[in-house]
């Protein structure tokens, strides 16, 4: 796939989820939770999800987490009724006696951050190369969702800045359009991890940022934890100096043959080399990728782990 080119480095919009998310925090911190239920890369395709949401809502509890591991659009054509789908079972799930917000997690992944990006093209130094690399990458089904296409992107980039910016003003527009989609997107984490704050050293991270630490139902630093990412990391750099590894960097994933910090068991969504031969999921020494293909032929992978990464039940469709 290769790294995406230059897309320049607008200021970092500070959108937030009514009811959603209680800070801007890169990343989510989930306690000790007794469960932690993390579903793969969906790439729009919101009949699979259905009977993953059913499966969970059979066996979820309040105490639980849920984790979405990024790319949730991308590749499959139904990316509104994918995010409408999210949106309900968010619903249903905070509707349960126990739940808080913050129990639900939506980690940016590749598509996500393209998505962000194209909306950000006329910040971009060359946007017809970004644009043309952006759809070859599978942002195209989302793009046409939220009302645009390939040729008005490209005649906008010919235009210059102020048509370009017009342009992506209107995809803005669209989506702001569909109740909750913009605040969803608003709303993705990093990364997701359980055991203690970001910077201490039950996370796993040598670094401290001032993320704000688990809340009063974490219980303490016993042990390992688990760190949740959407395709990989970089293991020479510290959790807060991931940057775009979280989404691009996952050559090195399947490789790591020992804990990261203090997470034993390092979980992914996304394997960008998977291919129809590879297995749905792929278990190492201290990792977990959840990649069946969805969306490029193959499954949606669900699996539940503890919060120490004892990996407790795995089902697909």
């Amino acid at each position: 796939m290769g790294l995406p080119p230059r897309l320049g480095h607008p200021a970092r919009h500070a959108g937030t989820i009514v009811a959603a998310v209680e800070d801007d925090s890169r990343f989510a911190s989930l306690g000790r939770p007794r469960r932690v239920w993390a579903i793969g890369a969906i790439h729009a395709q919101p009949d699979r999800l259905d009977v993953i949401h059913h499966a969970i809502a059979q066996r979820f509890r309040p105490g639980d987490r849920l984790v979405y591991l990024g790319n949730m659009i991308g590749f499959g054509d139904e990316v509104v009724e994918t995010i409408d789908r999210l949106l309900a079972f968010r619903i249903a799930l905070l509707a349960m006696p126990g739940m808080i917000a913050s129990d639900i997690v939506y980690l940016r992944g590749q598509q996500e951050e393209m998505w962000q990006k194209l909306q950000q093209l006329h910040f971009a130094p060359d946007p017809r190369t970004v644009l043309d690399w952006m759809l070859r990458q599978g942002v195209a089904p989302t793009l046409a969702a939220y009302g645009g296409t390939l040729e008005a992107g490209m005649a906008a980039a010919r235009g210059g800045a102020v048509m370009l910016g017009r342009w992506t003003r209107e995809l803005r527009q669209s989506m702001a359009a569909h109740p909750g989609h913009e605040a969803l997107f608003n709303a993705l984490r990093r990364a997701a991890y359980t055991g203690g704050p970001v910077g201490s050293p039950a996370s796993g991270d040598g670094t401290d940022d001032g993320t704000p630490g688990a809340d009063s139902r974490s219980a303490g630093s016993r042990g390992g934890s688990l760190l949740l990412v959407s395709a990989g990391i970089d293991p020479r750099r510290p959790l807060t100096g991931q940057g775009d590894a979280f989404w691009w960097g996952g050559a090195a994933f399947a490789r790591l043959d020992q804990p990261y910090g203090a997470f034993r068991r390092l979980v992914r969504g996304y394997n960008p080399l998977w291919s129809p031969e590879d297995p749905s999921v792929d278990v190492g020494p201290v990792t977990v990728t959840l990649d069946g293909g969805c969306g490029r032929g193959g499954h949606l992978v669900c699996a539940c782990f503890d919060s120490f990464g004892e990996m407790l039940d795995l089902f697909q469709v």
